[in-house]
């Protein structure tokens, strides 16, 4: 059955490409994806394919039940953009202002969409069930996979498998790790509540810049005095607001961040600790304080058993040309509320573009993938499915 498979995929590449294009020129942000998931949708009603919509919010499960017995296999694509303006010059360029597809997910869901075609094409010959999990909001906390969830999606699911597709790594490479892959990815907000004046009489205020500059600076020594160096963990600072004349002392400020980790424990401490750092600052210069930590995801921890399992099948996909193990990335994904809840692993499918030594990184204005990479991933995900025993 595999090597149909792999023919199937194969021949409706082209599929692939038309779809992620046309998803590509027409992009919508988290939790207003409305008209993609409608386009999903349709595309499984056309196959007379069984589709669920509205699935904790935008998110769209489709089902394909084999002729034979066997496990129950999820795949996920997530379906989302982001608000960054296109700067490419392609065809398939966004025609939506300040919307873009600058992560990849057009070519996630033109995969999955195409894979599911294929397998549906050989149901008599399929072992088990293929649950296809279309996620709406990834990019965007609390994102659509925990409501999926609560909304049913793993309902019966013995094992589920994701890939990403990555513009940083060469076509034809498949990375994979154990454990910890992809970071919990949490947020601050602070703001300090000084008393302003004139910039001639600093004697007479309490200069709220001033102490948002010492908290920025004491704040990088949470990581570097205070949590394990064993244990990876980042504060980085992504916004500083204090406007006012040239002449005028702040009286408030407002700084906001992000916090990632891979332990929960590390993640705990780290909360803790900032509250700790701003209290103390601002008590030092005679300021009161608001502090906000919003938890985003948790971190994509992939199981060992399909993680092993899923590195014998991706060396063995004859467009596979290495499979590596990779570093943990400090990004955050969603995907990992489902791997709290069942089997699975999260894997990275290389997809630099031709002819560049360097990739755009994901989210940057002229985010582009090389579309052979959809065929790489649709392999090895189709393979992980039909073979899982």
């Amino acid at each position: 059955m595999l090597t149909k498979l792999n023919e199937l995929l194969e021949n409706h590449y082209d599929e692939m490409v038309e779809i992620r294009r046309y998803l590509h020129q027409f992009p919508e942000l988290s939790f207003k994806e409305f008209h993609t998931a409608t386009y999903i949708a349709d595309f499984y009603k056309n196959l007379d394919i069984p589709v669920q919509t509205n699935v904790g919010g935008n998110g769209v499960v489709a089902k394909i039940v084999g002729a034979l017995p066997g496990k129950t296999v999820a795949l996920r694509a997530d379906f989302d953009a982001l608000p960054i303006q296109d700067e490419k010059e392609t065809e398939y360029k966004s025609k939506v202002p300040g919307v873009m597809h600058a992560c990849g997910h057009d070519g996630h869901t033109a995969t999955l969409l195409v894979l599911a075609k294929c397998l549906n094409e050989l149901k008599n010959e399929l072992e088990g069930t293929v649950v296809l999990i279309h996620q709406h909001a990834e990019e965007y906390a609390p994102g659509g996979a925990i409501a999926m969830i609560q909304d049913g999606c793993l309902d019966g699911v013995d094992v589920i498998f994701g890939t990403h597709l990555w513009a940083g790594s060469p076509l034809g490479k498949i990375q994979y790790r154990v454990g910890p892959v992809m970071a919990a990815a949490d947020r601050f907000s602070i703001k300090i509540q000084g008393s302003g004046g004139h910039g001639a009489q600093p004697h007479k205020t309490k200069d709220a810049i001033v102490t948002g500059a010492q908290l920025v600076l004491n704040l990088q020594q949470i990581v570097s005095r205070r949590v394990n160096p064993i244990d990876p963990a980042v504060i980085s600072v992504g916004t500083f607001v204090a406007e006012n004349a040239f002449n005028v002392i702040a009286d408030s400020a407002r700084i906001e961040g992000t916090v990632r980790t891979f332990n929960d424990e590390v993640r705990d401490q780290i909360e803790a600790e900032i509250d700790t750092v701003v209290s103390a600052t601002c008590a030092l210069n005679g300021s009161s304080y608001e502090y906000n930590f919003d938890r985003g995801y948790p971190a994509v921890v992939n199981h060992k058993e399909e993680t092993d399992y899923l590195v014998e099948v991706a060396t063995n996909v004859a467009d596979v040309d290495n499979v590596e193990e990779t570093e943990p990335h400090m990004g955050g994904e969603d995907y990992a509320y489902y791997l709290r809840h069942v089997k699975g692993t999260f894997f990275f499918t290389g997809a630099k573009p031709e002819g560049v030594e360097i990739a755009y990184p994901h989210h940057h204005p002229k985010f582009d993938i090389n579309e052979k990479a959809l065929l790489v991933a649709a392999k090895t995900l189709g393979a992980a499915t039909v073979l899982y025993k």
